[in-house]
């Protein structure tokens, strides 16, 4: 039999937002995986992609193994998929598994639902390159920070009575049919809240500029002179201004809500809701797509109108965000991130010291499992030979196979295993 476990070398992608040389988690994770690999200290390293997407398919580290890379293998052995997953989504890995190490915001977007994916897709498939939906779900591994979501509508109103510099991109009819807009009335709600922010972001580029720029001179003034600037987000408006000045994106923090998340807090963002990552490090997991819809703090490609129409407009407090991660009731040192979709899911795993031998058991779906802190040595009928594991290493886990663990850290070990649990 051909090994059915085995290591694997992911790929790393470079983009401007990313941290910088050992300063990125992205980096420390593969230097500690891979001792060979030189980091460079004043390259951003924003994205470890394990996975077999094509534009960062996985290397096997398994000179016994024929195929070079995971996609290859996959498309040769379909069935270690297992039979669900192999079926349910046509003989493809249905998620990507990805770390995070985010420097400076990534863009205004939101992910297509389905259907939209589909039609996007076909009218614009050099920007919208495939057909499939984009749930994803974000793991904190440092203090991490992102917008999600439209604030509760008190939150904005109360910006746009603050801050009359967004009160004049709005306008002041659609300023006061929020203000209107009472929550026994939650549609009514949606269709002010839609007008506010397809005004905003669809207004001309040389007066939100003027504006931007007003605003930014009157916070700093603010600011210089000890007072508090709360009241208008301003901590957050000079830091965004700072990376992106002059984009319309700066706007976007008094609609959205800011979302902090501790080590092992998450977030998941389902079809067609607003968000922007801005720093930190995390795990993330999606379903395996490109579409993105951007419409600010970024210099790619942006799309208002399809954004604007596309929106999930349902206030909520940023609290609600956060996706609570459930004790497996199997095996306590296991935790389940299970979102309503059904293309993946993570299970965070804490082996405490004390735990000598630990069974990462079998489940009838693949799996890629990510070590983050502590080592060991795994042993597996499907595997090879004994594989060493320490920070950074990754692992391919074929369906209905399970690794021993043999620790030998002095403070255990926290895994992630990213699987699809139909």
């Amino acid at each position: 039999f051909p090994p059915a476990v085995f290591p694997l070398s992911c790929v790393v992608q470079n983009y401007s937002w990313g941290k910088v040389g050992l300063e990125s988690e992205v980096a420390k994770l593969v230097a500690s995986g891979d001792p060979l690999v030189q980091i460079q200290p004043d390259q951003p390293y924003a994205e470890l992609w394990m996975g077999a997407h094509p534009r960062g398919d996985a290397l096997i580290r398994d000179n016994r193994i024929p195929q070079k890379t995971l996609g290859q293998w996959i498309a040769d052995n379909p069935a270690c998929l297992g039979a669900k997953v192999k079926d349910t989504f046509q003989g493809q890995l249905p998620f990507l598994f990805k770390v995070l190490s985010v420097n400076t915001a990534l863009s205004v977007q939101a992910h297509p639902n389905k259907e939209l994916a589909a039609k996007l897709h076909a009218q614009f498939p050099e920007h919208y390159p495939d057909a499939n939906h984009k749930p994803e779900m974000a793991i904190a591994l440092t203090p991490f920070e992102g917008m999600c979501g439209f604030r509760p509508v008190e939150e904005i109103v109360s910006f746009l009575q603050n801050v009359p510099e967004l009160r004049a991109l709005i306008g002041e009819v659609a300023a006061e049919q929020l203000e209107r807009s009472g929550s026994d009335d939650p549609r009514g709600v949606s269709a002010a809240l839609r007008v506010c922010f397809t005004r905003l972001m669809k207004s001309e580029k040389k007066f939100f500029v003027d504006q931007l720029n007003m605003l930014v001179k009157r916070i700093s003034q603010e600011a210089a002179e000890g007072k508090d600037t709360s009241g208008s987000n301003g901590d957050l408006l000079l830091r965004l201004h700072s990376q992106y000045p002059g984009d319309i994106g700066c706007f976007t923090i008094y609609f959205l809500n800011l979302v902090r998340l501790e080590p092992g807090e998450a977030l998941f963002l389902g079809a067609n809701e607003p968000h922007a990552y801005l720093h930190g490090d995390c795990v993330e997991i999606m379903a395996c797509s490109d579409n993105t819809v951007r419409a600010g703090l970024t210099p790619k490609f942006i799309d208002v109108l399809t954004l604007c129409e596309m929106l999930n407009y349902t206030p909520a407090p940023s609290s609600s965000k956060i996706f609570p991660a459930a004790q497996s009731q199997l095996d306590p040192h296991v935790y389940l991130y299970d979102p309503p979709v059904p293309d993946f899911t993570i299970m965070r795993i804490e082996i405490p010291a004390s735990i000598k031998l630990y069974l990462i058991s079998a489940m009838d779906s693949a799996s890629i499992l990510l070590v983050i802190q502590g080592t060991a040595v795994g042993t597996s009928t499907a595997a090879a030979s004994e594989m060493s594991l320490q920070r950074g290493s990754v692992l391919f886990i074929s369906a209905n196979e399970s690794i021993s663990l043999h620790l030998s850290s002095p403070d255990g070990m926290l895994l992630f295993r990213a699987c699809c649990l139909l």
